[in-house]
């Protein structure tokens, strides 16, 4: 039978472990939303970069998972499935450690990486159609022209016209005769990286919210093995 000190360390174990349960589902809400609501630029973000949301939804399902080891550990007092939990959820604790280094790091040469890909899908306006579609859904939504500026398309388009979705129009006769006097002067790439930056934030804030629960957790975790393991020795 556990002592009344044995069992509060318990129940709040696994009080924490329904708090980091609900974490990694809210991690994974986030890195969802994120992929269904901006999937569609992701023409002009490298492919490394966009799994992001991919992995926080690995991670998220991961956690909420593991949590159940946590859970069924605790009430059943089975040390075994405590320490199993903890091992694994301070392996993914580290490897968010890791991905958040890694994100601060990529972060400082975003600004670069997108401009080769807003050049690249540029170049290919007229070949490939997924790279019209791209540019064409990213101006009209963002109210924006070109990597910098409408400018940016005089190189491609050589009869002093520009894509349609360069200028707000009314009707789609006004849309054939997009120019650089009627276009959005604003270019893409700064409203992307003001979007993505404001994005990463609440990230981040996500994250590093997860990452104290989930501290406060693996440490009851480890000081729940060593009761059972003494009340286990002291039978």
């Amino acid at each position: 039978m556990a002592s009344g000190g044995l069992t509060c360390v318990k129940f709040i174990t696994f009080f924490c472990n329904l708090l980091f349960a609900l974490s990694g589902l809210l991690i994974l809400i986030v890195g969802a939303m994120v992929q269904l609501n901006y999937a569609h630029y992701s023409n002009f973000v490298s492919n490394h970069i966009w799994t992001v949301p991919i992995i926080l939804i690995i991670v998220g399902a991961t956690i909420a998972f593991i949590c159940f080891l946590g859970c069924c550990g605790a009430l059943k007092e089975n040390s075994c499935m405590i320490l199993s939990f903890a091992i694994l959820a301070v392996i993914i604790f580290l490897f968010e450690i890791g991905l958040g280094i890694a994100g601060y790091v990529k972060h400082a040469s975003l600004s670069d990486i997108m401009e080769e890909q807003f050049n690249s899908t540029m170049k290919e306006y007229n070949e490939r159609k997924e790279n019209r579609d791209a540019w064409s859904l990213l101006q009209s939504e963002m109210d924006c022209c070109g990597t910098f500026g409408p400018k940016d398309w005089v190189p491609i388009f050589h009869n002093s016209s520009l894509p349609p979705a360069c200028c707000a129009v009314i009707n789609l006769n006004e849309a054939q005769d997009c120019t650089v006097v009627h276009a959005h002067s604003e270019g893409c790439l700064n409203k992307l990286l003001t979007l993505l930056d404001s994005k990463t934030l609440t990230l981040a804030g996500v994250v590093l919210g997860v990452a104290g629960i989930q501290l406060l957790t693996i440490l009851f975790a480890f000081c729940l093995f060593r009761s059972f393991r003494r009340s286990y020795q002291t039978v």
